[in-house]
């Protein structure tokens, strides 16, 4: 094989996605996906590719910092794109520890055990580590984040993503470590765990459920399409220059309430029901703690440099994401059984 790159949550939403672009589109190189296989990591994500000889999948922790020296030193990895991550806001806020641990502390591992295989040779290298437009904060109703905007956390989430982004880049000052790091807006797309906007309204919809909306729904997000985002993931894993850090957007921004109604109007037409069927499943819940109000990126940056630009206009994206779900009703029933379903009652219905 030319090259082994490890990636690292590759079983979650955007992961599976992303081994599955290089698996499919770099034969020649050796794809090791390493997922603790949470709550989110599903390897029924990766079916279409999990008996390919490029192909292989570890079961592992990146918080165990002996098993990530022994994984480095077996494979000798010449790339690691890392995406590992507890993601959720709302479960950062219900436990924040578990944050702490998995988004620093399993980077750090990550780090080092690169770093100890690299430290004669890092010709060629690459650690990419993949973080949130979260870590900016929150902006007003005008501006954009740009990659020079100051840090400014607001959840136990993006806190624990903006200290390891620093880290990171600390690596790549203090020991030379050849890293690059992008941010990204919200995505959206096939295989998304339902506790996200998108998914849990599309399977709420569908079951005829209420669809929790914090407060007034007036929280304005950009929307990148998975597919968009792992399109960049490549070109900057390939491209993009050592100790560099580039926004990924969607360009497309939307009031939470307004989104919801536009997939209940996709929905209704979807599912032959009478318009305005779905939009009386609005339920308006207690606001989520620290709630952002609004973020917006400018990834002008990656667009003139590197040259990539969103393939969708979002309708279209909403449209064959809705199809995808609306299609794959077994894979849905899966993920939203057992625990998830407790935490789901917690979460929204005994507010």
């Amino acid at each position: 094989m030319k090259k082994t790159i490890l990636i690292t949550g590759g079983a979650g939403f955007i992961g599976s996605h992303v081994v599955r672009l290089f698996v499919n589109n770099y034969p020649d190189y050796k794809i090791v996906n390493l997922d603790k296989l949470t709550y989110a990591g599903n390897l029924t994500n990766l079916k279409d590719i999990e008996n390919k000889p490029n192909y292989e999948f570890v079961k592992a922790d990146i918080v165990d910092a002996d098993a990530m020296n022994s994984l480095f030193e077996k494979y000798q990895f010449d790339g690691v794109i890392h995406l590992a991550a507890e993601s959720h806001v709302d479960r950062s806020i219900a436990n924040p520890m578990e944050f702490i641990f998995t988004n620093i502390v399993g980077t750090v591992n990550l780090l080092n055990a690169a770093r100890a295989i690299w430290k004669d040779n890092s010709e060629g290298k690459r650690f990419y580590h993949i973080s949130t437009d979260e870590v900016y904060g929150s902006l007003g109703e005008t501006g954009f984040f740009t990659e020079e905007t100051a840090y400014d956390p607001r959840s136990p989430y993006s806190s624990s993503k903006a200290s390891s982004d620093h880290i990171v880049r600390a690596y790549y000052h203090t020991y030379k470590l050849p890293v690059v790091v992008s941010n990204c807006s919200n995505n959206y797309g096939q295989f998304q765990f339902p506790e996200k906007l998108l998914p849990l309204a599309i399977n709420n919809i569908k079951n005829n459920k209420p669809i929790p909306v914090y407060g007034k729904g007036e929280n304005i997000r950009d929307w990148l399409y998975v597919v968009d985002h792992v399109r960049a993931i490549d070109i900057i894993y390939h491209k993009g220059t050592i100790g560099e850090t580039y926004n990924i957007g969607g360009s497309n921004e939307w009031y939470n309430i307004s989104l919801i109604h536009k997939l209940c109007e996709i929905m209704d037409r979807k599912l032959n029901r009478e318009p305005g069927t779905s939009a009386k499943l609005i339920t308006f819940v207690k606001d989520r703690a620290g709630h952002d109000l609004r973020y917006a990126i400018d990834s002008s940056k990656l667009q003139k440099e590197l040259g990539w630009k969103p393939s969708l206009k979002f309708e279209e994206g909403m449209e064959i994401t809705i199809d995808w779900y609306l299609a794959n009703e077994e894979w849905l029933n899966n993920v939203t059984s057992g625990a998830y379903q407790k935490y789901y009652d917690n979460q929204y219905i005994n507010r």
